[in-house]
This record gives C-alpha cells, sequence and structure tokens, in this order.
C-alpha cells in the first residue's frame, strides 16, 4: 500500500517538475553560492505558490545546511529537497475513528473543488480497511449532486442517504447519522453544498450542519475536513481561514495536485492554519 508520502510524491509531480527546472537553471554554470543564487531558488519557491514567509523560512533553513556541510553549489538541490521533506513531515496525518462509532466525516469547501470525488475516494479507501461506510448527500442545492453522489455510491456497493432538492442539508444529515447508528456503520460521510467563503449566510448555514450533527450524536461531527483546489493558488489559503472561522477544522484535503505546477500551496495553507493534510 502507498504511504502518505508516496501518494503526495504523485501528486506534485508537475511542480517538483517546475521546481527541477528553475533550480536547474539557476545553477547552470556556478560555481559557488552567491546571494544571487539563494534569491532565485527563493523565486522558485514563490513561483511554486508557497508564498513568501514559507519560501523564506526554507531559504533560511538551506543557508544553514549550507553551512553545516560547507556545502557547494552541487548539493544545492539535495539540500533544499531535505528542506521541503522537514517541513511536510509534521503535517503528515490519517483520519483517525471514533470508538464506538459512527464516526462522522463533514467536507467543507467552496464551489467546484471536488468535494464529491473526494467523498466517494475516502469511502473507498475506507472499504478497503474493512469499514462500514454510510454516505450522506446534504449537498440540497446543486442540482446533479445527488445523482452524482448516488452513482458513487452504486460504484462502491454503499448505502447513501438523501433528502429531495432544496431540502434542509441539516436534516440529512441528521438522519443519515441516525441511520448509520441504527445500522451498525464505522462512518458516516456527509457531503456539503459547495458555498462561497464570502457569504455570510452560507457560512451561518454551514454552522448549523454541525451543531445538527452535534444534537443527532454528541461528539459530531468528530471530523471536518477543509477540501481545497491547489489550482486556486494563494486564495486556497483566504479560503481556510474563513472556513476555520465557521466550523473548528481538523484537517485539510487538497485536490487536483496532478494539475498545477504550483503545489506548493499545500506547504502554505498547512503551515499557516498548522492543520494535517489528509
Amino acid at each position: 500500500m502507498s504511504t502518505w508520502l508516496d501518494r503526495l510524491r504523485s501528486g506534485l509531480q508537475k511542480t517538483r517538475q517546475g521546481l527541477s527546472d528553475r533550480i536547474g537553471a539557476a545553477l547552470l554554470g556556478r560555481q559557488s553560492i552567491d546571494e544571487g543564487l539563494y534569491d532565485e531558488l527563493e523565486e522558485a519557491l514563490v513561483g511554486a505558490d508557497m508564498g513568501v514567509p514559507v519560501a523564506e523560512r526554507l531559504i533560511a533553513g538551506l543557508r544553514q545546511r549550507v553551512r553545516d556541510e560547507r556545502a557547494g553549489p552541487d548539493r544545492l538541490p539535495a539540500l533544499l529537497r531535505a528542506e521541503l521533506a522537514a517541513a511536510l513531515a509534521p503535517v503528515a496525518g490519517r483520519l483517525e475513528l471514533a470508538s464506538p462509532g459512527p464516526t462522522v466525516v463533514l467536507f467543507v469547501g467552496v464551489n467546484g473543488v471536488g468535494k464529491t470525488t473526494t467523498v466517494a475516494k475516502v469511502a473507498q479507501v475506507l472499504q478497503g480497511e474493512g469499514k462500514r461506510v454510510l454516505l450522506a448527500s446534504a449537498d440540497t442545492f446543486r442540482a446533479a449532486a445527488v445523482e452524482q453522489l448516488t452513482v458513487w455510491a452504486d460504484r462502491l456497493d454503499v448505502e447513501v442517504v438523501h433528502h429531495g432538492a432544496g431540502a434542509d442539508p441539516g436534516a440529512v444529515v441528521f438522519d443519515a447519522i441516525a441511520a448509520g447508528r441504527a445500522r451498525g456503520a464505522d462512518v458516516v460521510l456527509c457531503d456539503t453544498a459547495g458555498r462561497l467563503h464570502t457569504k455570510a449566510n452560507l457560512m451561518d448555514e454551514l454552522r448549523k450542519v454541525a451543531r445538527v450533527a452535534g444534537r443527532a450524536l454528541p461528539g459530531a461531527p468528530h471530523a471536518t475536513l477543509l477540501v481545497l483546489d491547489a489550482t486556486t493558488g494563494q486564495n486556497a489559503l483566504q479560503q481556510a481561514r474563513i472556513f476555520a472561522d465557521a466550523v473548528p477544522l481538523t484537517g485539510l484535503v487538497v485536490t487536483k495536485l496532478d494539475g498545477t505546477a504550483r503545489g506548493g500551496v499545500v506547504l502554505a495553507v498547512a503551515e499557516a492554519m498548522r492543520l494535517p493534510v489528509l
């Protein structure tokens, strides 16, 4: 089975290649390390959407590694890799299940980040671990949301609880948790509607959904995962801050990493929010 770092490495292929190309260009013909070289490396990190604070800290760490080893330019790629790996290690994480179950997981995020597909992927992983999974289609605003999640449920052979279009999403979550408890589910995965993080009324509704989950099962939701689209760059950081103000976040899911050369936003968001990337 692939490890968390293996999966992240695969997803970050374009980011890695983009960084490698820029670092290679910066090192071309260099016989020594100077301030100009550090500046070019910092620009490469910022260009990968790590953000200025993270890039500055990484370069400071790189400088220290160079001093400690008295390294030359040929060692810079390996030392920078080590610095990046050290920065990512603290944000590695996995979904912890409650005992006794069911564990209720709420998936939140803006429109189009891939929440519904993420719910299906997580369901498949949990199934592979022998867990009984139930899905809640609490995205009652998007016309195709229930149908999409139902298709995934059929493919995975898992149960899904849903109401009609325009129904109260809190009611869907309440009924799903009740069904999960009655049917002996280990995990209830709740898909929620995409909502603009700038709309106060939509964020208030999300708070309500979380409160309803707690009434259905004390301690729920046990996990609230913010799904972020890596291609949105630094805007993902703003989304994370506003969602964290609305509901207590326990982890991040970053999608579409394989479609961007700017996946360094993983580091920027994880470090700023102090949340594990699941």
